[in-house]
């Protein structure tokens, strides 16, 4: 090789080639991607290998001064290859804004400006008033070079001025991809244009094989983050489903007897046990997180139910003047049912149930502590599907942790926090 440029341009055409290569492969075989991108990114990176491998092939033939014609051919690829890859970004761009793009003014101009280039490459390979191959194989610019470039850089800056306009319709992690693809482009080719700076131009092509690499890594990464949210939000509503079918038939046997023993607290208990009802169908439906004070009120009303079963056998503090914040339906009712299902015990004493929240530097906790018989780690049963499945919405819907502890004295301490 004659210098160290040479071997760095010959490495970094063959470290393109490989990631093109990988981001071919991933755009194939990724599940996630809807069918619109998987098509565009094979198509793109389809193109891509084929431009490195014309810079690898183009870096060959000029180390080993191979034949002229084959090294004209080989530029021939790489100008064109080059456009299709700056042109296609546009089609992407409005696609992603949720555009028509067959239909787009936008994508109308950019194939007017490629086709354009397209006549004046075909006439380059006829006349030397673009650029030539000398006898050596050695690549020269002629004084009409920067007419050749004058349409890719217009696409150029009409994809980068579109791309900017429309960057509130763009995700923030797409908008600086793209950024990152078109902006060092649009520089380096203008550059190019005029001087030649063979490295620069690799630079800023090896710029854009990241950032595409790095939508692809993007897409599938939210797919999944996506895929997971509706796990949690599955998960949550088969636990609403599954509701302990003897509490429902103690409740409703409950009312029965009250309604001659004590009218009016059998019709406190219908209403308490239609607010629990209610809010767990509303939690089915429920995407987001919801005010603690809703969460608050279904927990009051799900307690309300089981005192007035047990009577004398569970009490419950509430200790909560801290309610502004948001949790994920279904955080602080399961806890406590989680408690006095394996808490409640004739045998022992009365169970006692404190419910506390509180609100710290770094966000908002709730605390809940019973005097039961303590939390068995080893014990793989369902009260540890609960909780992980508390602890799993926690982290996807609010970036929030649940841990648990024994509690000083005998019992368990369960921490929610909120960032």
């Amino acid at each position: 090789m004659n210098s160290w440029l040479d071997q760095f341009a010959f490495f970094m055409s063959g470290a393109m080639l490989l990631l093109t290569g990988l981001g071919l492969a991933l755009a194939a075989l990724m599940p996630g991607m809807d069918r619109w991108s998987k098509r565009f990114f094979i198509i793109f990176f389809s193109v891509f290998v084929a431009l490195m491998s014309s810079f690898l092939a183009d870096e060959i033939i000029y180390l080993n001064q191979l034949s002229p014609l084959l090294g004209k051919v080989v530029a021939y690829f790489e100008y064109l290859l080059m456009s299709i890859l700056m042109s296609m970004i546009m089609v992407y761009q409005l696609h992603c804004c949720g555009e028509n793009w067959r239909a787009s003014p936008l994508f109308i101009a950019v194939v007017a400006l490629w086709s354009f280039y397209f006549i004046l490459l075909v006439i380059a390979q006829f006349t030397t008033c673009f650029y030539y191959i000398t006898p050596e194989d050695e690549y020269i610019r002629a004084p009409w070079h920067p007419l050749l470039m004058a349409p890719i850089n217009g696409i150029l800056i009409l994809t980068l001025t579109a791309l900017i306009r429309r960057r509130n319709r763009l995700s923030g992690k797409r908008f600086f991809a793209l950024l990152v693809y078109l902006a060092p482009l649009t520089i380096g080719i203008f550059i190019h244009s005029f001087v030649y700076i063979p490295l620069f131009v690799d630079a800023a092509i090896a710029l854009c094989g990241f950032s595409m690499f790095a939508i692809i890594l993007l897409d599938e990464i939210e797919q999944y983050m996506r895929h997971q949210r509706e796990i949690a939000h599955q998960h949550a509503s088969i636990l609403v489903l599954q509701m302990r079918p003897h509490f429902i038939y103690n409740t409703m046997m409950s009312i029965y007897y009250l309604c001659k023993q004590n009218p009016d607290l059998a019709q406190q208990v219908t209403m308490d046990f239609t607010t629990y009802l209610r809010k767990n169908s509303t939690a089915i439906a429920s995407e987001k997180p919801i005010p603690f004070s809703e969460e608050l009120e279904h927990t009051r009303a799900y307690l309300a139910v089981e005192q007035a079963q047990f009577d004398d056998r569970l009490f419950v503090d509430y200790d909560t003047p801290h309610t502004q914040f948001h949790v994920p339906p279904l955080t602080l009712q399961p806890i406590v049912e989680n408690a006095v299902k394996h808490g409640m015990d004739p045998d022992s004493e009365p169970l006692h149930i404190s419910i506390k929240t509180r609100e710290t530097d770094s966000g908002s906790e709730i605390i809940v502590e019973d005097n039961g018989p303590g939390f068995e780690p080893a014990d793989d049963n369902e009260p540890h599907i609960a909780l992980a499945n508390i602890q799993q919405r926690l982290e996807m819907m609010c970036g929030g942790k649940l841990t648990i502890t024994p509690r000083n004295g005998g019992g368990t301490v369960v921490k929610v926090t909120i960032p």
